[in-house]
């Protein structure tokens, strides 16, 4: 199974270099609800670090990363990165109620948007790549997209029902954004196929993780499952020496933002008002 995925994605990048006037005018679209544009909230960007960011490559020690003791993710309350629902008032508050603004299922696909803004604003940094070495393509974009939307799943899925129904509304969003992304990288003939390949991938990576988490799995199933569906490239399965720092240094982290999710409360999770660990400008 992990040879087709690793095939799957070496695909696509390999067709995203291919002229788009090689392909043929019929095209095929994948259905999608789009509810990514509905009730949408503009989400500020963390812009101190992220916007000095250079592009080159930090002098960071692999072996000391990540052992902070963990704690909440959730922005303070004075952050200028906090999203709050609108509070409109008289006239347009009476038509915005009318056109269901204020329904159940527009805020939680409003609080759904913030939270997925989370996610790719942390796989998007050159950071997060240049820490682990990793070249940064549609395969391994796409691979830190799959870590980090199980991170806020699993956090969700914690929650019961409530938080099921809302990682459900992420999820449609990703799947919306993946679906500009792979046409962004030349897919654009057969895009269904992909999509529904790429959508095997993501429950794989789901269940190899959810399975790496267990109680009664072994202390280097994460360390190999991360191993196997980020870094791997060649299709062998052992893992190299070279890799081994980044790939440890990678599971501590993983482990830390599992953790640092649980401790983050129920209202900034619905909120989408924490985030992920920063990247930028590594200590050593």
């Amino acid at each position: 199974m992990m040879p087709r995925w690793s095939r799957t994605l070496a695909n696509i990048y390999k067709v995203g270099k291919q002229s788009k006037s090689d392909m043929p005018r019929d095209l095929y679209a994948l259905p999608c609800r789009r509810i990514s544009r509905v009730a949408a909230v503009e989400v500020p960007e963390a812009s101190d670090a992220a916007e000095k960011y250079t592009g080159a490559k930090s002098e960071v020690n692999l072996n000391k990363l990540f052992r902070a003791k963990p704690c909440s993710l959730a922005l303070p309350p004075g952050s200028a990165l906090r999203v709050e629902e609108p509070n409109y008032e008289g006239l347009r508050q009476f038509l915005l109620k009318l056109m269901l603004f204020y329904s159940k299922q527009s805020k939680s696909i409003r609080a759904a948007n913030v939270i997925y803004r989370r996610v790719i604003s942390q796989v998007d940094k050159p950071a997060i790549y240049d820490v682990f070495s990793l070249e940064k393509t549609f395969r391994t974009n796409f691979s830190m997209l799959v870590v980090h939307m199980w991170l806020c799943l699993r956090r969700l899925k914690a929650e019961g029902k409530e938080g099921v129904e809302l990682g459900q509304y992420v999820y449609e969003i990703y799947n919306h954004d993946l679906e500009m992304r792979v046409s962004k990288a030349g897919v654009n003939l057969l895009l269904s196929k992909w999509m529904r390949e790429l959508e095997k991938v993501f429950y794989g990576n789901i269940v190899a993780f959810d399975t790496a988490m267990l109680p009664e799995a072994k202390q280097d199933d994460l360390q190999t499952a991360i191993w196997k569906n980020v870094f791997l490239e060649d299709g062998s399965s052992k893992l190299d020496a070279a890799s081994l720092p980044a790939v440890m240094a990678f599971t501590r982290y993983v482990r830390r933002e599992c953790t640092c999710l649980s401790l983050t409360d129920k209202e900034a999770m619905f909120s989408g008002n924490f985030l992920f660990t920063s990247l930028e400008n590594p200590k050593p």
